[in-house]
């Protein structure tokens, strides 16, 4: 069909994730390929030693998104964007949104970032027997129970920011089962009664008026109804009321279920990096673990397959961070590079570092860092007076240092758990720069990598294969057959397998990063 017929037929479907520091908006049509795009930056910001975003400023951004996505729309097909088939929503993972009986929030957006819900994380762990990571909704409930918040004793409803935002725009009080495993552990695709039950004891003695699975969303699979848009939320994502009303709605995912979705990634043996403001890596396991590992999650794929994931807060940020400092120099020296093109320079010239990278050191940890031990992150550069500290090692060292962490995780599976991978596709901002992230990653997992030329779509594109799932599904047809015979069709992304010399590299550097943990632990007490 003709781009500009299926949009004026709403025969389309379309995406929204609001990520780390950009909330993403992608149409695509029956094919699943992209028919235009729109973006609005956005920022965390700590308060009062919690990371958070302002909810006010989430809807300022959703609106900006949609806006430039429907200016797209206009400008490639000189038509308004008035309806699409289903509309799905994604957002990161975890952290805690709680509102009372009158919807109105009680404690500010405490995200996935935050590392304070140490003690609630190791109570629930020995409790359930079953790893719960710091940046976990029931982590930072539970934690708001031992703090003594007299705030905990109103909550209604507790969700995740893809679930509010669902909420907004539909009524209804629901989570994709991928998002769900982030909040609270899942067993055949619900929340464990089990755990349920002993989460209730445990908080009996504080004459909460609430049971825990009253104030969760409600847990659903991928392919099921999950309400539609109403007046009220199609005039907060559309404040000039063009797009209407009763547009069916997929359940709401986090960022891991809609990398899965954007790479294939979502049968057994199948596995995943995104590499952003954080890295995680996702392997949908074909048999359980032995044993319980703190330094690796138990979630599910969209469709409520069990999926290890090892998870670093850290990744871009202060690579980022350094790359502004070159732009600003750029800027006051009159050169008129631009932001992608200065990327691309850096990420390449790094490519030309020493074995050893010059015997330079990073840690990029922006927050703390739960793998590590590390509650609180104090970005370091190291060097030792006979370092070569040349841009190239300094680039070399910036990127591996971005990857170290998820390579202490990935080990284990790996190694310890002798887990099978047939594949791993990357996707997220590090690998925009074409053969440069995706060979480093390889060098730190020790495996091929796979990068697809949508990579760079991201879970805006993923939500919406998840969106166009639920309508255009056959009975009976499972979300991996979908994406494998219908969206991607043989399309398994441009490989790239490990360098020896690299994984030598990247050896010598992971035994010099954690000798010097010590350095940054010391930064902490310190600074």
């Amino acid at each position: 069909m003709d781009a500009k017929q299926a949009i004026v037929e709403g025969k389309t479907f379309l995406g929204i994730e609001l990520g780390s520091t950009r909330i993403k908006s992608v149409l695509i049509g029956e094919d699943h390929a992209p028919l235009a795009s729109g973006a609005q930056e956005w920022e965390n910001r700590l308060e009062d030693g919690i990371w958070t975003y302002h909810l006010d400023e989430a809807w300022a951004g959703l609106r900006d998104s949609y806006r430039s996505l429907a200016a797209d729309v206009h400008r490639r097909y000189g038509t308004r964007l008035s309806a699409v088939g289903a509309i799905g929503i994604s957002a990161m993972m975890h952290g805690y949104l709680v509102f009372d009986k009158n919807d109105k929030q009680l404690a500010p957006f405490r995200t996935w970032r935050n590392t304070t819900t140490g003690e609630a994380a190791a109570a629930l762990t020995g409790l359930f027997q079953f790893n719960i990571p710091q940046r976990w909704s029931i982590a930072h409930l539970y934690q708001a129970v031992l703090n003594g918040e007299p705030h905990v004793g109103d909550i209604a409803f507790l969700t995740t920011l893809s679930g509010y935002v669902h909420w907004k725009l539909t009524g209804k009080k629901v989570l994709g089962v991928g998002d769900a495993s982030g909040v609270f552990p899942i067993a055949v695709n619900d929340y464990s009664p089990r755990m349920l039950r002993q989460f209730d004891d445990l908080v009996s003695d504080r004459g909460f008026c609430w049971k825990l699975a009253d104030i969760l969303p409600a847990v659903l699979n991928a392919g099921e109804n999950a309400g539609a848009l109403v007046a009220e939320g199609a005039a907060l994502l559309d404040p000039s009321l063009c797009l209407a009303p009763g547009i069916p709605c997929c359940p709401p995912e986090g960022d891991a279920g809609t990398g899965m979705a954007a790479t294939n990634s979502v049968a057994i043996r199948t596995g995943n990096v995104s590499a952003g403001t954080s890295v995680f890596a996702m392997v949908v396991l074909e048999k359980d673990l032995s044993k319980l590992y703190r330094e690796i999650d138990m979630v599910a794929t969209p469709a409520g397959k069990p999926v290890a994931m090892v998870h670093c807060n850290n990744c871009a940020s202060d690579l980022d961070g350094w790359i502004r400092i070159f732009k600003e120099t750029a800027e006051l020296t009159g050169s008129g590079i631009g932001k992608a093109e200065l990327y691309e320079a850096l990420y390449a010239k790094a490519l030309e570092g020493e074995r050893d990278c010059g015997d330079l050191l990073a840690y990029n940890y922006y927050s703390g860092e739960p793998i590590t031990g590390l509650e609180q992150g104090r970005p370091l550069l190291v060097r030792m007076p006979d370092s070569r500290f040349t841009l190239a090692n300094f680039m070399r060292t910036l990127l591996f240092s971005a990857l170290a962490t998820l390579k202490i995780g990935m080990d284990i599976l790996t190694e310890k758990e002798q887990a099978r991978l047939d594949r791993i596709l990357g996707h997220g901002g590090l690998f925009k720069t074409k053969g440069v992230g995706q060979r480093f990653m390889a060098a730190a997992l020790g495996a091929p990598v796979a990068v697809m030329e949508s990579a760079g779509e991201g879970g805006a594109w993923g939500i919406a294969l998840l969106a166009a799932y639920m309508l255009q599904k056959e009975p009976g047809e499972t979300l991996e057959s979908y994406l494998a015979e219908k969206v991607f069709a043989g399309n398994s992304g441009e490989r790239m397998d490990p360098d020896p010399e690299d994984v030598r590299s990247f050896k010598q550097f992971m035994e010099r990063y954690a000798a010097g943990l010590a350095i940054e632990r010391a930064a902490v007490e310190s600074l």
